[in-house]
């Protein structure tokens, strides 16, 4: 995944009280189109200071790691260093790009269950030492590459919904942390605690509840080892919606009480990742190529006024590019159409595609939109993680340009909350009531 911050050139535009992201995205699509641009994102970067403040509130005292590879956009990583977060990182690439950041290492956790030896040194040198491991092999792979490594064991986690794969794939049973607590012991590396991981589809509670009681019996078997614990991970299983961060608090906060006191000097971390930006990013991108097919049977129970006419959209961005989550994830995309049309008007049976022709390049199987032309402008929201990672060659795709936005007030919560950094200041612009996208990417007072 290749990094942002090498591109000093971004900017953040402070919105006036009179401007909102709806005249941001049509602004940029104006500017889009008489350039014959690609698509392209919006980032709200107060919706991550709302939702900061918002874990603050309920989840405190757990400090949130946010998981760098769900969005490594230079807006996002600042702020949320601003902010005070921890990060959590899968690669070399990652932990260089939090390192620049000025990150301290303790703040750094290198989370990926089957790292490269060379990632591994690479941590070792920076001095990265929290690391995860669940099974034998990567123990001892850790122990030959890092000398001064802290473990936290990974415990698998039983998803008694049925659905165990991911939880079968990383995570080791409590059984087994004996066996490796032993191992440890003979390689001299500490462990220093445990994570595990609940599925954000996971709604049942009681998953939470297994996991913190395993989790506490994996702490009282390392002190027959003579290990010092004093961390536990509970993981990345949080969804943008705040209805969900309440209702996980309302389950593990007693149970942290019960076995993890605060006079125990336990130290609870989580790994907050498409919770924070989620929701923060729209993306938009536009029609180039337009079939009108007919369909012998309706895709829809309430069909459009059209014989069963079903149209098949291509957009400029697709599976190889900004919706590659929909090859591996279960990414529910709804487009909202951006030119305005009557509520009358007949909805047609649609489908959307990627650019590449390939026959897995399907953004959306079926939808009921208006009739669209070529040059038209779809929206999609919460598009903000699992987008901006690295992105495919074929077809020579190019990454949509990432516009940051604020409004005064999210700018003004941030400031009352005692958050600050000189390098984001740096990049602010003030966008007032009237805006038009300049061709440096910025915006300025239209003439």
């Amino acid at each position: 995944m290749k990094g942002f911050l090498e591109d000093a050139n971004y900017s953040i535009g402070l919105l006036d009280e009179g401007v909102n992201v709806a005249d941001v995205i049509d602004n940029c699509i104006y500017e889009h189109t008489l350039t014959g641009k690609n698509g392209f994102f919006i980032g709200d970067l107060g919706k991550l200071i709302k939702q900061h403040i918002h874990w603050q509130n309920v989840m405190a005292p757990i400090k949130p790691f946010y998981n760098v590879k769900c969005n490594s956009t230079p807006g996002v990583l600042e702020l949320l260093a601003a902010l005070g977060t921890g990060f959590a990182c899968s690669s070399k690439t990652e932990m260089a790009l939090i390192q620049e950041l000025g990150i301290s290492p303790e703040n750094i956790i290198f989370t990926n269950p089957c790292k490269q030896a060379s990632q591994i040194k690479y941590a070792a040198k920076t001095g990265v030492n929290i690391l995860t491991c669940d099974n034998e092999l990567e123990l001892k792979k850790i122990a030959r590459n890092h000398p001064n490594a802290k473990l936290l064991l990974h415990i698998a986690t039983e998803d008694i919904n049925g659905d165990e794969e991911m939880n079968m794939k990383f995570g080791t049973t409590l059984k087994n942390c004996r066996h490796l607590m032993e191992c440890a012991k003979e390689l001299n590396v500490q462990i220093v605690g445990v994570k595990f991981h609940v599925s954000n589809s996971c709604k049942e509670t009681q998953v939470y509840k297994n996991a913190i009681s395993d989790a506490r019996c994996v702490f009282d078997m390392a002190e027959e080892f003579g290990f010092t614990m004093n961390m536990l991970n509970i993981g990345s299983g949080f969804t943008d919606y705040e209805f969900d961060l309440e209702k996980v608090n309302h389950v593990v906060s007693p149970l942290l009480d019960t076995y993890f006191p605060e006079e125990s000097g336990v130290n609870v971390i989580a790994e907050a990742g498409c919770y924070y930006v989620s929701s923060a990013f729209t993306l938009a991108v536009n029609i180039i190529a337009k079939k009108a097919v007919q369909s012998a049977e309706p895709l829809f129970k309430k069909q459009a006024e059209s014989d069963d006419q079903v149209f098949m959209y291509y957009v400029n961005d697709g599976v190889y590019g900004s919706f590659a989550s929909k090859l591996s994830d279960n990414l529910t995309t709804v487009p909202e159409v951006h030119k305005k049309y009557k509520e009358d008007e007949p909805l047609f049976a649609s489908s959307l595609l990627g650019p590449s022709c390939d026959e897995l390049d399907q953004i959306v199987e079926s939808c009921l939109l208006p009739e669209l032309n070529v040059g038209d402008w779809l929206l999609f929201d919460n598009m903000g993680s699992g987008t901006l990672g690295e992105r495919s060659a074929f077809n020579d795709f190019q990454r949509p340009p990432v516009y940051y936005i604020m409004s005064i007030g999210n700018w003004c919560e941030m400031q009352d909350a005692g958050f600050t950094s000189e390098t984001l200041m740096k990049n602010f612009f003030f966008v007032p009531s009237c805006i038009q996208l300049s061709s440096e990417d910025r915006f300025s007072i239209a003439a």
